[in-house]
């Protein structure tokens, strides 16, 4: 099945649309525990993501749906990634955007999709709550994990229960 990189107007659409093909062959060959990623439709730009909670955290269990959106410009720009799963913790707000310095200034070219679910993977059990979009999960983090606990538990939606 041959997928496409939406126009091909330029050379860059299609460099990414190869970059993109290549890294789902690798996850598609090397499979990791607990993550996985594919593009949505044909559209090699766009791509629907899952994550399971790590074990020992508040999150283990749950699995979270993300969307990740790549512009003409990757690998050399990070792609927009957002938790489409409603999900109480420090550094994700209301809105699903995710305050992660790979996503941001941190970024590097050799940065793959599965190495940014990794990272997101680790941020679900090692916030960084000195950077916080979500105030009060911070303070709670830090302080009370048992109402912690509840409040993500109360945020989840099992990835069936979510419009598409």
């Amino acid at each position: 099945m041959a997928l496409s990189a939406g126009t091909r107007s330029n050379g860059g659409s299609a460099n990414v649309a190869q970059r993109l093909q290549k890294e789902l062959m690798d996850i598609m060959t090397h499979p990791t525990p607990g993550i996985s990623a594919f593009p949505v439709d044909e559209n090699m730009t766009s791509w629907a993501a899952t994550i399971d909670g790590p074990a020992d955290t508040p999150y283990a269990g749950l699995t979270f749906k993300l969307s990740m959106e790549f512009a003409t410009t990757y690998p050399y720009t990070a792609p927009t990634v957002l938790f489409k799963t409603p999900i109480y913790h420090p550094n994700v707000d209301f809105s699903g955007r995710i305050c992660l310095d790979i996503l941001k200034e941190k970024w590097a070219a050799t940065m793959s999709v599965s190495s940014v679910l990794l990272s997101l993977q680790s941020l679900l059990g090692e916030p960084n709550n000195s950077s916080p979009l979500n105030g009060q999960a911070a303070e709670l983090w830090d302080k009370d994990m048992v109402e912690y606990k509840r409040l993500v538990i109360a945020r989840h939606k099992n990835p069936e229960e979510l419009e598409t």
